[in-house]
């Protein structure tokens, strides 16, 4: 036999099949009640622990196991120690984004989208000239600013001067009509 009588110490690269079943029903359900001390989680425990097998099974030829009851234990306990904190974090992540999402439906913040249109393109229109006209090429041709820059034969920094102009200007505008309403 691989295994020495109690299967307490194996050499897991010669393991077969008829010894490896022996080492599951001895261990799997001892595992399985020790990780009842970190959850009450049957199905959790259960996946866990038969996780745990399975990769002891697949990674048998590169394991040098001198204690496989001790493998077998911390194994199972450090998965169920990772499932539940990931269990944590997912549950933390969606009640966030319950939170949000009921925060956005009640929100007394939600906008016309037509009205907003027609008030970005009134702002737009109030634009000095070549504001205007650069803000049209940046944010509706979608040019960058070097090509912006290239095709008006000015600098850069110019483009970006009319850029920022641009946008204050329009944020003003838009915002002092919702403080109005």
């Amino acid at each position: 036999m691989i295994c020495d009588s109690n299967l307490s110490h194996c050499a897991m690269s010669r393991i077969n099949i008829s010894s490896f079943c022996s080492l599951y029903d001895q261990y799997f359900e001892p595992v399985c009640q020790f990780l009842e001390y970190y959850t009450r989680d049957v199905a959790a425990i259960e996946d866990v622990v038969q996780d745990v097998f399975v990769s002891l099974w697949e990674n048998k030829d590169y394991l040098e196991i001198q204690y496989v009851k001790t493998y077998l234990f911390n194994a199972a306990r450090n998965r169920i120690l990772n499932y539940l904190r990931n269990n944590k974090n997912r549950e933390a992540l969606l009640s966030d984004w319950i939170k949000k999402k009921e925060m956005e439906e009640s929100s007394t913040d939600c906008y016309d989208i037509e009205e907003f249109s027609t008030l970005l393109n009134k702002a737009i229109d109030l634009l000095p000239d070549r504001c205007r006209e650069i803000f049209i090429l940046s944010k509706i041709e979608k040019l960058t600013y070097q090509q912006i820059a290239e095709y008006l034969l000015i600098s850069p920094k110019t483009v970006e001067i009319h850029m920022s102009n641009a946008l204050k200007r329009i944020r003003e505008s838009i915002s002092s009509y919702y403080l109005e309403v």
